[in-house]
This record gives C-alpha cells, structure tokens and sequence, in this order.
C-alpha cells in the first residue's frame, strides 16, 4: 500500500492483515495502492488468464476487484471488532479492458448504522472509465 492518508496505526495494521488474509484476492493479484477513511483504490495487471475467450477481462474479475475495493473503503470506518458483508452490488460495464493495468476507485457515499452504501469506478490503462459500480454491506 503506497499511500495511507489519515489513517491510525491501528487502521493500518488492520488493512494490512485483510489484504494478507485474503487468498482469492492474491490470486487474482490485486494490488492495494490507497486507502483512506471511505476511499480506497485498487489495481490489478492484466494477464491472459483473466481474459475471456474474446480477448476482454472477464466481467468476474472487474466484478471481484470492485467487491475488494469497495470493502477496503469500508474498513477505516469500522470499529475493531465490526465485520461487514457484501449485500448486494450493480455493475455497469461500459467499455471493454484487453491490456495494461485497470484500477478501482470506491468511495463510501453513505455510512450507517448497519448499512454501507458505497460507489466504485474502474479505469483502464489509459485512464478511460470502463466500469462503474454501487454496492451495499450490511454489519454482520
């Protein structure tokens, strides 16, 4: 993570234990470039492995970075034992990614008390807007 913005030691050290204890995210090979309290952005590299058989990257792969995305936002706003779960998430695809490196922006939009509304936007390697996103996370 290059970048921590307004975050406490013990944010920190709780962010940097969800990104170790996340193994499906590893396996994508998701990389946590910024976290702050209700934003968080996310990269990923694509590989050839993450393609379709039409050469895109699979809707599942945009679909599980902005799910991470989007609960990395949540976490600086939790208490140390609140845990969240994805409710729901609605994923506008708007242009296809083939190469370089895609990242997800999430900004929580609403912070409740058992709910999270939060917003995502994807961007491919030039920058362009390929995906944008809304989700909600209940407390658990």
């Amino acid at each position: 993570m290059s970048n921590s913005a307004g975050l406490t030691a013990a944010q920190k050290r709780r962010i940097q234990k969800a990104v170790k204890s996340v193994p499906y995210a590893r396996l994508l090979g998701f990389e946590l470039d910024e976290v702050s309290p209700g934003a968080a952005t996310l990269g990923l590299k694509i590989r050839k492995d993450l393609m379709q058989n039409h050469g895109v990257v699979h809707g599942g792969a945009i679909a599980s970075l902005i799910d991470t995305a989007t609960a990395f936002a949540i976490i600086p706003l939790l208490n140390p034992e609140e845990r969240v779960t994805t409710v729901d998430l609605t994923i506008s695809y708007l242009r296809p990614i083939t190469k370089g490196r895609v990242t997800a922006l999430a900004r929580v939009v609403r912070a409740g008390r058992r709910l999270f509304v939060v917003s995502a936007e994807v961007k491919d390697a030039d920058g362009k807007l390929a995906a944008t996103a809304l989700s909600t996370y209940i407390k658990l």
